[in-house]
């Protein structure tokens, strides 16, 4: 007996309505939440066509190898950044005019392991062996409204389709459960002289590596208590007569607590590290989950809320990359740590604005997707993003901004090696417009950086979150 998949009733309204517009095929996302029984998908998405293929089509009707796997997982990627916790792309779709044969089959085999592929790369967490490994293909017959199911093993590339069963339900999402807290960060990354060849987009991704250890080995806290986390998620929850829990809050607040001082058992040593400079993200995100209301487990909410966290600081820090080298000219590309980033004459410190986060509602669900806003594009931008990554409508009064303007103040001093050692003492005077910001300082000598642990005997916790 293959895996169940709970879908949600609009999915076949969804797929039932794209037309194939003379096109031999239309492929796109499934999104959903895995659990240990059974795995649940709230939303389908098509991929947008590119505008050379949409042309194409219309002379002569596109070969299914004719798919583009690059342009795909790409869309793959763009959406998976639009996903709070708990939430992932389950796998893929397609449609076509004529039913299931081994052309379609093979086609969906290589496509979700290319999507599986390219998502997993840009990822600060790993799955745990405990969880579900399959993901999922649809193939949905537009003429005859069949659906052929398969699964396949991400972790084994050569594995085979296996049957799954795709039962819809209305309503699937409208109860499940969320999970809030807001992460204060002030993340330090140093680029070492050995590592100026790198782009400075691949030594922060090297420095939050190694907060994400941190993320990982915290304690969170539910609503205040810290629970075991084989325990129900609604455990003490009033009940109705009907045996039926009624849960008064669906939302849940989520602090964390962050370890600071190794255990007594760690060694430690002594590091010397000559720097060229160094990285500071420093400010408060907003950080949301979702969890089904199936009997949930403390652990799973606990991941899901992990798994947010590390996503919103890498796909923030990932966006500002990406227009930075869009809006920079060839030469202030970001090539070198130790030249970028630098606009003006004998500068050694530059402030770049990490993206706003945006919540927005799924008609008819408790879960809200999201996206990212720079100050200067307008509500307008993001819907017509939301729109063109999701396919689905969405009004701009929908939009929650979840994190607010001038919460956050950095240092504007010019001197280098006080701010080394002091980068928290002083405000700017005119405060950067956003909640979190990302602070490069860049020195003009070469400075010797001391990183010195010590052993503790105690573990002192420090305060994370709101």
């Amino acid at each position: 007996m293959g895996r169940t998949y709970i879908v949600e009733e609009t999915v076949s309204q969804y797929l039932s309505n794209i037309s194939l517009q003379g096109k031999a095929f239309v492929s796109g996302l499934l999104i959903g939440q895995c659990s240990s029984q059974k795995d649940y998908v709230i939303l389908a998405t098509r991929t947008p066509p590119k505008e050379e293929q949409d042309e194409s089509s219309k002379h002569s009707k596109a070969k299914l190898d004719n798919l583009d796997e690059e342009w795909a997982t790409e869309h793959a990627n763009q959406v998976s950044r639009m996903l709070p916790g708990g939430l992932l792309v389950l796998g893929v779709f397609i449609i076509t005019t004529l039913e299931m044969g081994n052309e379609f089959q093979n086609t969906l085999h290589r496509l979700v392991f290319a999507v599986e592929k390219s998502m997993n790369k840009k990822r600060l967490w790993n799955f745990t062996d405990e969880e579900v490994s399959e993901r999922v293909t649809l193939h949905f017959c537009s003429s005859t409204k069949k659906i052929f199911c398969r699964t396949y093993d991400i972790h084994n590339p050569k594995s085979s389709a296996k049957p799954a069963d795709w039962k819809y339900q209305n309503g699937l999402s409208a109860s499940w459960l969320s999970l809030e807290c807001t992460v204060y960060i002030n993340i330090h990354v140093p680029l070492s002289t050995t590592s100026v060849s790198y782009t400075l987009e691949k030594n922060t991704k090297n420095g939050l590596i190694h907060w994400a250890k941190q993320i990982e080995n915290s304690i969170y806290l539910i609503n205040g208590q810290v629970k075991d986390e084989d325990c129900d998620l609604l455990e003490g929850q009033k009940k109705s007569s009907r045996g039926n829990t009624q849960a008064i809050n669906h939302s849940f607040d989520v602090r964390v607590l962050t370890q600071l001082l190794l255990n007594s058992d760690h060694r430690s040593t002594a590091t010397v590290q000559i720097c060229s400079g160094s990285v500071n993200l420093k400010g408060a995100v907003k950080c949301r989950a979702y969890i089904h209301s199936n009997k949930p487990k403390v652990k799973d909410a606990v991941q899901a809320m992990k798994r947010d966290i590390l996503n919103t600081v890498a796909d923030r820090c990932e966006i500002l990359f990406e227009d930075l080298l869009l809006n920079e000219i060839p030469e202030k590309k970001l090539y070198k740590a130790t030249t970028c980033f630098l606009t003006r004459k004998d500068s050694e410190k530059e402030f770049h604005i990490l993206p706003h986060r945006v919540f927005v509602p799924i008609p008819g669900s408790s879960v809200m997707l999201c996206d990212y806003k720079f100050g200067d594009e307008s509500a307008e931008e993001i819907r017509d993003h939301f729109i063109e990554m999701l396919d689905h409508m969405i009004q701009i009064e929908d939009l929650e901004i979840a994190e607010e303007i001038n919460t956050a103040c950095v240092s504007s001093s010019m001197n280098t090696e006080a701010s080394l050692d002091n980068t928290d003492d002083e405000p700017s005077k005119q405060p950067i417009k956003t909640t979190i910001v990302l602070k490069i300082q860049q020195n003009i000598g070469v400075i010797a950086a001391f990183a010195v642990a010590a052993l503790a005997a105690g573990i002192s916790f420090h305060y994370f979150s709101d």
